[in-house]
């Protein structure tokens, strides 16, 4: 086990210290995971860990502390909360009373693959695969740049402590993810969830960036032979994992990343993929990626190991974060120049919506700022039909500044780089849910690469009503033309009409938000129009 020291030990503030593991290796993380009773290893040799009574984010328990300047940038409301600095140094003091005395994991890397862009990652934990999701998760530096390593921000997970005096201090439950901008400090007490040490950088990113005129992205990237990068936004179940992986393109990353002068950069250097019901079939990658060094969260296995990936008794939100390199075809140095095309996706559930459309770069701004897709009938008692969904920028949860600013940007860079941008539905046609079918796979694989090859270009359009949407007539691969127009695929044209009007005032009253927020142009007047 390396004797290397963190530069920078005391600035942490812990005290009786009773040994450090520092920047542990994979052998030895899972070696510490086994010997603490921590995780259990499958038949892939992948370690699994269960993440206690929260497993997934706790949005509600997320705060800033409120002071200047950084309060000035941060957008204040559901998403950012505000806690006094006072409550936030009693918080902190708990936070290192919990980790002093211990023997602690110390991880140093960085987040984001530009050099111009990067900031180096202090995270210190009392869990090893904590540290072992850290490591999975985050750019692993050289053992030449940890000689030096000095963090530009730290992260203090202590989750085994609880906020016992919340209601005193008026917060939503004994659960904190606090971020202090001006100290370059989070804590993290009463959750085990590894997303949030990821997410919670995520949010930092996305703070710090823009402010140097950088645009952060909830987004998958990938590269083709001859360069060109293309950017998938979209909300979960749109398909952003599946169709950003592609054999013929090296995946850049599949969930953050940045844009800065130089190009698109992967902020993360592993993935972090849902795993119900995993079918090698359809996943081949995710699927072959479990292996040793990957970590697995909250999965059900038998005595000998073997993974039920359809056993949802502990969560459906099962996981497996992992080292980016174990996707054979990936970007050895994750990031690349700038993107010719952008693809935002969509599931609509409703519909209504064209299998593929071009948008101007104004509708390009409107449908980033919408961030939409419709998720389908639940089982509650009701309801009968689809429900929209809506998150500015496609990662709303993320976002410490307001959405329009990340608007702006993405207008500013799709003019500088003459990058083409389309939307693609890849949920029901021929109906909503229920009544239609989902978008076949196949036509949609068309529609991506009529895109990234530029036949698309070549395609005679025309005009959707209402969303005044381009949309082809005609695509090579596409099974039958006809699905290309949705209006085509409904028995009831009457009734198409009525649900595309319908989702058009879903659209309007949502973006009411940003009525104050007119800014360079209308963004309204690019959306759907009655």
């Amino acid at each position: 086990m390396s004797t290397k020291m963190p530069n920078g030990l005391d600035a942490l503030g812990l005290s009786d210290i009773q040994e450090v593991y520092y920047n542990l290796s994979y052998d030895e993380l899972q070696a510490h995971e086994i010997n603490r009773g921590e995780c259990k290893i499958s038949t892939s040799g992948t370690a699994m860990c269960d993440t206690g009574i929260f497993t997934g984010r706790s949005p509600k328990d997320k705060y800033f502390v409120d002071q200047p300047p950084s309060n000035q940038h941060i957008a204040w409301g559901d998403v950012n909360r505000p806690i006094k600095k006072e409550i936030y140094e009693e918080l902190l003091a708990l936070t290192k009373q919990q980790l002093s005395g211990k023997k602690i994991y110390v991880m140093d890397v960085f987040t984001g693959a530009s050099k111009a862009s990067r900031r180096s990652i202090r995270f210190v934990t009392e869990v090893a695969w904590q540290a072992h999701f850290v490591k999975n998760m985050f750019i692993r530096p050289t053992e030449e740049e940890l000689e030096n390593f000095e963090p530009d921000f730290t992260v203090y997970n202590a989750c085994k402590a609880v906020d016992e005096k919340y209601k005193e201090h008026g917060l939503n439950s004994d659960v904190f993810v606090v971020f202090n901008v001006e100290d370059n400090v989070s804590i993290i007490g009463g959750t085990w969830y590894g997303g949030e040490m990821k997410k919670g950088i995520f949010s930092m990113m996305n703070y710090w960036l823009p402010l140097e005129g950088k645009l952060s992205m909830h987004c998958s990237a990938n590269v083709g032979k001859e360069g060109d990068v293309c950017l998938f936004f979209g909300l979960s179940g749109t398909g952003k994992t599946t169709l950003s992986t592609d054999p013929n393109r090296a995946l850049i990353g599949d969930d953050e990343h940045g844009w800065d002068d130089n190009g698109v950069f992967n902020f993360e250097g592993g993935c972090y993929a849902k795993v119900i019901n995993l079918d090698p079939k359809s996943e081949p990658e995710i699927y072959g990626a479990i292996t040793k060094d990957a970590l697995l969260e909250n999965v059900v296995a038998d005595e000998n190991g073997n993974v039920d990936y359809a056993d949802d008794s502990k969560t459906e939100n099962t996981r497996v974060s992992y080292p980016i390199e174990h996707i054979e075809n990936h970007q050895p140095n994750l990031q690349a120049g700038h993107p010719s095309n952008i693809i935002f996706l969509t599931a609509d559930a409703f519909g209504v919506l064209p299998p593929v459309s071009k948008l101007t770069k104004e509708q390009a701004m409107y449908y980033f700022l919408s961030g939409y897709t419709a998720k389908v009938a639940g089982t509650e008692r009701g309801i009968t039909e689809p429900v929209a969904t809506f998150s500015a920028c496609f990662g709303e949860a993320f976002l410490p500044l307001h959405p329009t600013v990340y608007a702006e940007l993405l207008g500013k860079k799709i003019d500088e780089h003459n990058v083409n941008v389309y939307l693609v539905n890849t949920g029901w046609t021929g109906g909503p849910y229920g009544v239609g079918k989902r978008m076949s796979i196949k036509d949609t694989r068309a529609c991506i690469d009529g895109i990234l090859n530029g036949s698309i270009n070549d395609a005679e359009f025309e005009t959707l009503p209402t969303f005044n949407l381009q949309i082809p007539k005609s695509l090579e691969g596409v099974q039958d033309n006809t699905v290309l127009n949705p209006r085509n695929t409904w028995a009831d044209k009457a009734e198409y009409d009525a649900s595309l009007a319908k989702l058009a005032k879903m659209f309007q009253e949502n973006f009411h938000r940003y009525d104050d927020k007119g800014g360079k142009f209308d963004f309204a007047s690019a959306g759907p129009q009655l």
